[in-house]
């Protein structure tokens, strides 16, 4: 079974300019049993002192156990549960950014295992950056398409800020912990693989229409790590190990068509835009956060009914010369109803109204979540720089 690194490498080599010899990456094992891989990893690469960086759930399921087997190894651990907000969150804010480097800096230590999903990863890789350490990713759940990027998606002063980090060193997603994972989790992973439906054409139209950084190689492998879900969206509902662990395959596969670009144009577009516009309402008003995956995935089905609309009443909005082609990209896309109905078959939440996303916010949202990422140049901001 050709394995995912050397997907990706041989993907890597069909990018024209890609600087090959310079681009590096460290084991990645998708298998049963993976976390026993952690330790002899981090021994052989010459680890003294690691901080494995975790919650309290992460903790109970595999932070603790993976804690004593790196200490078997002869290897100093230090463990950093990162602590919840007031609402009882853990997110990648100012305060747990500031525990894990204090922590990191306290113990000198030399590498971050991150133990969780993908708030978790993004302290840790935003921390790792800051102090100039590698980090380890330990996924609990198939929850994100984050684990391998190198963007932190942080909250910095109640903004949802995306900065450049680090991808991590290694990764190793044990089957045995995924096919454990939440239900509500499996399906946040799933909707956020369905929001590339609308990423990838927003990628599409911000290059025609906006002279935006394009490459035919990642949009292919952002695709057909997509297509897989939708193909295995019966195992996936199952929670089967083969359905996980495609789901898994694919979320990395996308996060590392992201690290290839060196940008997630491929993988977050309008869709994204609106999820961190919700997140940070939720914020604001000091409600309980939503499984970023689950509002991605009712995100993408509002954007791809919205674009079904404007490719019909709207045709002036796509530039001349590719017109048609975009016309053709959105009628692609599944209808909203469509999108819903495979979020349903995995048991995900299928409606705004189902996360607490009122009309007015759904609405104010379209009309304002361009804002979040200003130089992106989706269909959405377009229409909104137009009316």
């Amino acid at each position: 079974m050709t394995t995912i690194r050397t997907k990706i490498m041989e993907a890597a080599s069909r990018i024209e300019g890609f600087d090959l010899q310079s681009f590096e990456i460290g084991p990645v094992v998708l298998e049963s049993g993976a976390i026993q891989q952690v330790a002899p990893f981090l021994k052989e690469a010459g680890f003294n002192k690691i901080t494995i960086a975790a919650d309290a759930h992460t903790n109970a399921v595999l932070g603790l156990k993976l804690q004593g087997l790196i200490e078997e190894a002869g290897i100093a651990v230090q463990n950093t549960q990162i602590s919840p907000d007031k609402q009882g969150d853990v997110i990648a804010d100012e305060a747990a950014l500031i525990q894990l480097i204090l922590s990191l800096k306290a113990t000198s230590a030399e590498a971050v295992v991150a133990v969780g999903s993908g708030t978790l990863h993004d302290i840790s890789r935003f921390s790792a950056y800051a102090v100039g350490i590698p980090f380890i990713s330990v996924p609990t759940a198939p929850s994100v398409d984050g684990f391998n990027s190198k963007g932190a998606p942080l909250v910095l002063h109640g903004d949802k800020i995306t900065i450049q980090a680090i991808g991590p060193a290694a990764i190793f997603a044990d089957l045995d912990i995924l096919t454990e994972a939440p239900a509500a989790l499996v399906a946040a992973g799933f909707g956020d693989m369905l929001g590339k439906y609308t990423s990838l054409f927003d990628w599409k139209f911000g290059s025609l229409a906006g002279g935006e950084i394009y490459s035919p190689v990642v949009a292919e492998m952002t695709t057909n790590a997509l297509q897989q879900c939708v193909d295995n969206v019966d195992e996936i509902a199952q929670r089967s190990p083969e359905g996980i662990r495609i789901l898994t395959g694919a979320l990395l596969e996308s996060g590392f068509a992201m690290l290839l670009l060196g940008h997630s144009h491929p993988a977050s577009g309008a869709e994204h835009h609106l999820s961190h516009y919700w997140e940070m309402e939720f914020l604001r008003l000091g409600r309980r956060q939503i499984l970023h995956g689950a509002k991605v995935g009712i995100a993408c089905a509002q954007i791809a009914e919205h674009y079904h609309s404007l490719a019909s009443r709207s045709p002036d909005l796509f530039p001349d010369e590719h017109r048609q082609t975009l016309i053709d990209e959105i009628e692609a896309i599944p209808d909203g109803n469509t999108i819903r109905a495979l979020l349903k078959k995995v048991g995900g939440p299928i409606l705004p109204e189902d996360l607490g996303i009122d009309e007015e916010l759904l609405q104010r949202s379209l009309r304002e979540a361009h804002h979040i990422r200003p130089n992106r140049y989706t269909l959405l901001r377009k229409y909104n720089e137009t009316i």
